[in-house]
């Protein structure tokens, strides 16, 4: 890997540590910029729902957490876990950010895919138990917007399910600083981890900002597509292919992955 070259990590800041430091440690440079920012809800409406929603868990047989930004910011507003729900969660991050909040395998039942590599609702639809599901209530707590593909397999199976947003998503702002910075990073050729369509699609619109007069907005989109994309799931590929990237590695869900993919590139 030239000097140059850098391993650009693009998750939201608070899941970007542990993997910039397993990446460091393979004697990679690394370098933190998320394209999607986590945003506490600020609106009464929405916050009262999540409160009266959170104020009665009891009255599901289980309640599933899409990612460790959806546990964090629910149990912002949680004094302790309620003895009895299950819960159910995407992957090895989420089970973390679940500890960190008191709540692990010894006090609860945690449903998560089987292998740590294996983080995505499909795994997950997969390790749950739908027929026992049947008839059962779930909520799924998550950011506004996301994917229904764990709620259609929940209620193919029968399963009754509601939705509650605990968080916003968005793409940052193009400051002079972030402008700056994807300049100087697209002068050279990285190796990109991406692990979101909505994120990748949001760094192409920044791109698409940053016409300058001198080099134009299309040219930075150019060398954009030029650069080496590391994709967790096959629907990011997918996205990256219709988006027009053609140098994209796909490497399955998990951190493991990622390192794997890494630790074999020339």
């Amino acid at each position: 890997m030239p000097d140059s070259a850098r391993v650009i990590i693009t998750r939201p800041a608070a899941q970007a540590g542990p993997l910039a430091a397993s990446i460091a440690a393979l004697g990679l440079q690394v370098e933190l910029l998320p394209l999607l920012e986590i945003h506490a809800l600020d609106g009464a409406e929405e916050c009262a729902q999540l409160a009266a929603v959170l104020a009665r868990l009891t009255d599901y047989d289980l309640v599933a957490f899409v990612s460790p930004n959806a546990v964090d910011c629910a149990f912002a507003h949680l004094a302790s876990w309620p003895a009895g729900v299950a819960l159910a969660v995407v992957g090895e991050g989420s089970r973390l950010a679940l500890a960190a909040h008191g709540v692990n395998d010894s006090n609860a039942s945690i449903t998560s895919p089987g292998e740590h590599a294996r983080s995505d609702s499909e795994h997950l639809l997969l390790a749950l138990d739908l027929p026992a599901l049947r008839g059962r209530r779930v909520l799924i707590v998550r950011g506004d917007g996301g994917r229904d593909f764990l709620a259609d397999g929940l209620r193919a199976g029968g399963a009754q399910v509601e939705f509650v947003t605990a968080y916003r998503r968005a793409v940052p702002r193009l400051t002079p600083t972030l402008r700056a910075t994807l300049e100087r990073l697209l002068a050279h050729n990285h190796d990109w981890i991406i692990t979101s369509s909505e994120a990748l699609r949001g760094l192409l619109s920044l791109l698409g900002q940053m016409d300058d007069g001198h080099e134009g907005a299309a040219a930075f989109v150019v060398k954009m597509k030029q650069q080496h994309l590391i994709v967790p799931h096959a629907r990011i590929a997918q996205s990256a292919a219709e988006l027009g990237f053609a140098r994209v590695t796909l490497t399955g869900s998990g951190d493991a992955g990622v390192l794997a993919a890494l630790q074999s590139r020339p």
